[in-house]
């Protein structure tokens, strides 16, 4: 099974959704905020049964060994496994193999995209030193969805649990007000989340799918999309409403609304949140998500040292 790397929060039933935390590359990334009213719907799947990891000397001299890309029979899951167990790296070899960066055996999103990254299914010691080559000296390398061991010299910046939730019998509907949101709109997205803290909305987020917003005086107020796309199945994230309109159902509209397109493409919605966030969960349920697995949402950062002699890094598309 692939690990998956890179990161929701509360909301009341039959209000609007709290929000999510994705775990941007190569920055620090603190834990969900609970108190925000729009559900977290955040990117991060987990094994759980990952193998143990190689410890990297922190001064060890590791070039790359293998070319970058996806290597046969290597990077995938294999067996039985769910695409849905490794979503990002389902993504990044399926329907979103164009945003694909490698290097080695390791694959992510551009960071101006998604943090989301992925390992491949038994990381040694050169996958994790190229993962933190694409992170950078000092910088943060976001494991989302992976319970395995990290090498015992990177330090665990934070760790939470999370739960991955599917659609059985979401009553989807257009929404007559929402609007499609392209990218003249990510000024305007960008003010949004900040103001709500649903999680990482990049200045290219807006390309993974569609985006659909609620507007009251011209003003964008709430908004929803779409992300991972792994085959047959697209992932729900970005729900947040301004505190002006909370209590309003508009997130759930939104979710909704998105639901209808994606389910109109004969795909699968599914999102992801943290395990605590129980308004949110009573709210997916009652909408009718079904919990599929546990999750846990992280990130490590290497040892210092650990990149000395090594080429700097240079993701291949």
């Amino acid at each position: 099974m692939t690990m998956e790397i890179t990161p929701t929060t509360d909301i009341t039933p039959t209000t609007d959704v709290p929000s999510a935390t994705d775990v941007p590359s190569a920055t620090v990334i603190p834990p969900p905020d609970h108190g925000q009213d729009i559900p977290p719907t955040t990117d991060v799947p987990l094994t759980t049964d990952v193998p143990p990891t190689t410890v990297v000397p922190p001064t060890m001299d590791i070039p790359s060994r293998r070319a970058s890309g996806p290597p046969s029979g290597l990077a995938g899951p294999t067996g039985a496994s769910h695409v849905l167990d490794h979503p990002a790296h389902a993504a990044l070899t399926g329907p979103h193999a164009h945003f694909a960066e490698w290097r080695g055996r390791v694959v992510r999103y551009p960071v101006d995209v998604t943090p989301w990254l992925a390992l491949p299914e038994e990381p040694d010691a050169d996958d994790w030193a190229d993962a933190a080559a694409l992170a950078g000296p000092g910088g943060e390398v976001p494991l989302l969805g992976f319970q395995g061991q990290v090498p015992e010299d990177w330090e665990v910046t934070f760790r939470f649990e999370g739960v991955q939730y599917v659609d059985e019998g979401l009553a989807v509907a257009p929404d007559p007000e929402a609007v499609r949101l392209g990218p003249a709109d990510v000024p305007e997205i960008l003010d949004l989340i900040a103001r709500t803290q649903p999680g990482p909305f990049l200045p290219r987020t807006i390309e993974l799918g569609t985006y659909l917003g609620i507007r009251r005086g011209g003003a964008l107020v709430a908004m929803a999309g779409e992300r991972l796309h792994p085959p047959g199945w697209t992932e729900i994230s970005g729900v947040c409403t301004d505190p002006v309109v909370r209590g309003e159902g508009l997130a759930t509209r939104l979710i909704l609304a998105v639901a209808h397109g994606i389910r109109e493409r004969g795909e699968t919605p599914f999102l992801h949140t943290g395990a605590g966030n129980t308004n949110a969960i009573r709210l997916y349920e009652s909408l009718g998500f079904r919990l599929r697995r546990t999750t846990a949402f992280g990130a490590a950062r290497a040892p210092e040292g650990l990149l000395k002699g090594r080429t700097p890094a240079a993701p291949v598309s």
